[in-house]
């Protein structure tokens, strides 16, 4: 088994990894391992821009408290603290770096947009594809550091923890990772002083999300297997507008098109139904106007609703929105002259691995940063442009205490190697193809949007089945990239599925008809390993 020794070893090449990494490698050697090529996570996939204070009328306070407010009173407020006052000097090192942010007019350095739940214009943008301008900055910036090695094709199987092989509840230091390289098919150890998980969400759990493919939660069931507690699995945000497309999965249509004046209509009659619903109508936090369109296409029997800015000029509209302008131009739809159908999709996971300010995780030597994580900051439910600044505030934090700690993280001791002497190669892989949409298709039925007690018991009892079938396998086979992410699914699902079922109210994007009212003390969910 090949063995490779550094000082950190990061799991994702995102927002947070390479944050982290960054950081880290002006006092050690740091390893980067991407699932796939370095750009497929989710960071560049992310177009609305990134929040801060810039705007002279603007407050901390004032962002703390929109942040709360969508977070439905869930939030750590330390921890919401902690980020909103970073942001400013995140978004000035990120300048530094060379994203190109879009500039503003005469009186402001750069252009601010407003999204649903900001009271404040405070979006940061690169047009509506600031998540790929940030990756390029930072992987370009990670190349150029001689002690970076940045890694891609490696799925990461497990933690080597203490004695590995035994399971552990908040005793065993971690070690560093075993991976399957993607190319060659073989396992490999990867070992160092500390590990930070920046391995993103769990958006492919279910069938339609915005999430790229990898999204399949691989640090949260890691991290689980390993002994960290999760915490508020339930809270999965759903994006309001995603394209309706049969040819084209996964196309988001950016929050700042609601923002910059866009209506929600009803197609055949035109009727803009989301003043219906809220007085901030399509202005609304995202939980509010995923549940009012799936509400509207569950009564009328609708595939999609109509998201529509053609009542803007024609110049503005291509002005602010050049990406999705193009790309809905090829599929047909100019979105200059004619509505845009959309559907809700999952678009983000809020609860993680319960890490502190300094990213640290229950076990030694473990640190998370990202969408991997419950850092406090979003509570039931994220505020729009948080996501991102959660990485770039988490990632260097968590390298600061890495760095300010080091005399203290030992050197790692021989670890056993991966043992293949009891496995096959395998012979049936349908079975895998087959439980991988299963998961996605009851997950997306019977825990999406809206929720019931009968439908979220349906899924526990799948999830029971399924897991029972695919540790079968796992115990029987050869690991392989796809039977590695669908142990991870079903590790997931079934937290996610517990987490539902143990929160007895309605609060943020946990939404159940068997409990509607929210109950007066916000108490987060926590599974203990």
């Amino acid at each position: 088994m090949a063995e490779h020794t550094y000082d950190v070893i990061v799991i994702g090449s995102g927002a947070a990894g390479l944050t982290a990494a960054i950081n880290l490698a002006e006092h050690c050697r740091v390893a980067v391992i991407a699932k796939g090529a370095l750009s497929d996570g989710s960071t560049a996939w992310a177009q609305g821009g990134i929040a801060a204070v810039l705007e002279p009328g603007d407050t901390f306070d004032s962002h703390i408290e929109d942040t709360m407010v969508a977070g439905a009173g869930l939030n750590n407020r330390a921890t919401v603290e902690f980020v909103v006052e970073n942001a400013p000097a995140a978004i000035e090192r990120l300048a530094a770096l060379g994203v190109p942010f879009n500039p503003g007019g005469e009186d402001e350095r750069w252009h601010l947009t407003r999204e649903g739940g900001h009271s404040h214009r405070r979006i940061v943008h690169v047009d509506d594809a600031t998540g790929w301008a940030v990756q390029q900055a930072l992987e370009a910036a990670a190349k150029a550091n001689p002690n970076i090695t940045l890694i891609p094709d490696m799925v990461v199987i497990d933690l080597v923890t203490g004695r590995h092989g035994e399971r552990y509840s908040g005793e065993g230091h971690v070690w560093g990772v075993y991976a399957c390289n993607r190319r060659t098919g073989r396992v490999e150890l990867f070992t160092g002083r500390a590990t930070i998980l920046a391995t993103g969400g769990a958006g492919r759990t279910y069938l339609y999300s915005t999430a790229p493919r990898g999204a399949t939660g691989d640090g949260i069931a890691m991290a689980w297997r390993a002994g960290c507690r999760i915490s508020n699995m339930e809270f999965m945000q759903f994006h309001p507008t995603c394209l309706y497309n049969l040819e084209v999965k996964n196309f988001l249509i950016t929050e700042a098109v609601r923002g910059e004046g866009g209506h929600l209509l009803i197609p055949e009659t035109g009727h803009r139904f989301m003043p219906d619903f809220d007085s901030r109508a399509e202005l609304a936090p995202r939980d509010v106007v995923a549940r009012a369109i799936d509400h509207e296409i569950k009564r009328l029997g609708l595939d999609y609703v109509h998201l529509d800015i053609s009542h803007r000029p024609e110049e503005f509209v291509k002005e602010h929105f050049p990406n999705i302008y193009e790309k809905l131009l090829g599929l047909g739809i100019d979105m200059t002259k004619e509505p845009i159908p959309v559907v809700p999709a999952q678009h983000y996971t809020c609860g993680g691995v319960v890490v502190d300010l300094d990213g640290r995780t229950d076990l030694p030597g473990l640190y998370a940063a990202g969408e991997v994580t419950q850092s406090g900051l979003h509570g039931a439910n994220r505020l729009a442009s948080n996501s991102l600044l959660e990485c770039f505030v988490f990632g260097e934090a968590a390298a600061r205490h890495i760095i300010a700690n080091w005399e203290d993280l030992p050197e790692p001791p021989p670890i056993r190697p991966w043992d293949e002497s009891r496995v096959t190669d395998s012979d049936e892989e349908v079975i895998v193809a087959h439980n991988w949409r299963e998961i996605r298709r009851f997950m997306w039925d019977y825990v999406g949007i809206v929720r019931t007690t009968k439908r979220l018991e349906r899924a526990a009892h799948r999830v029971q089945l399924l897991r029972q079938e695919v540790e079968d396998y796992y115990g029987n086979f050869r690991v392989a990239p796809d039977l590695i992410e669908l142990r991870n699914l079903i590790e997931v699902a079934n937290l996610i599925v517990r987490s539902a079922l143990h929160r007895k109210e309605s609060r943020g994007l946990h939404y159940t008809l068997d409990y509607p009212t929210t109950l007066p003390q916000a108490i987060d969910t926590i599974l203990v390993p």
